[in-house]
This record gives C-alpha cells, sequence and structure tokens, in this order.
C-alpha cells in the first residue's frame, strides 16, 4: 500500500485530506507541525509527503531542510500544500526539490489526490 504522510497543523484539513486518500487507498499518517513531521517521516518512510509551510514549532521549509539533510529523506516526493502563493514562499524550497507547489483554495482534495498520484508515477 502506498504510503502518505500529511503535514499540516490545521486538524480539519489534516482529517480531510486523511479522508480523501484513504478512500482513494492510500495508507495514511499525520503530523501536526514540522518537527513532528520529521520524526514522522523518519520513521513512517512514507512514498510521498503532503507538507504545509506555516507551522508551529518547525516551518514547512525548515523541516524539509531536515529531511533532505538525512538519506532516507533525499529522494521522497514532496508536495506543499499552503496557503502562501508562491511568490510568498521561502526562496530555499527550489533548492530543496518539491514535486509540486498548491495553494489549498485552488484545488479540490480530488485534485490534490490527483497531483499526488501524478508524483508517485514519475518516482
Amino acid at each position: 500500500m502506498t504510503k502518505i504522510a500529511i503535514i499540516e497543523d490545521d486538524t480539519v484539513i489534516n482529517q480531510m485530506y486523511r479522508m480523501k486518500f484513504e478512500a482513494d487507498g492510500f495508507d495514511v499518517q499525520l503530523a501536526d507541525n514540522g518537527k513532528r513531521g520529521v520524526a514522522l517521516v523518519e520513521s513512517f518512510q512514507p512514498d510521498l509527503i503532503l507538507m504545509d509551510l506555516s507551522m508551529p514549532e518547525m516551518s514547512g521549509d525548515e523541516a524539509l531542510e531536515a529531511i533532505r539533510a538525512h538519506d532516507w529523506g533525499k529522494t521522497i516526493p514532496v508536495i506543499i500544500l499552503t496557503n502562501l502563493g508562491e511568490e510568498e514562499a521561502p526562496k530555499s524550497l527550489r533548492s530543496l526539490g518539491i514535486h509540486s507547489y498548491i495553494v489549498k483554495a485552488d484545488l479540490t482534495p480530488s485534485q490534490v489526490v490527483a497531483r499526488a498520484k501524478e508524483a508517485l508515477s514519475l518516482k
């Protein structure tokens, strides 16, 4: 079963995406901040990460930098799922190897799942 880690501090959004991905047959684990997200990725070894940028304790870009610093985190596809427009995003994201950048309001959960499936097919 394909594993997805969703790292998002908004509980409602976390649960909405968990239900959508599980309905599509994915194994989903959640983290509610960047620090817990790094630990989750290390232990869960997901096939794909959905990551918010604005989170407590450790932002999404900081968490991604920490994940990419380890062998186990170098090649996992990452989709940024945030309310920040791309022009507001940290410049470091480009060098951290993200697959896609999605503004939450721009796509439905079904469209996000389709993007995730696309990212997984390119892996």
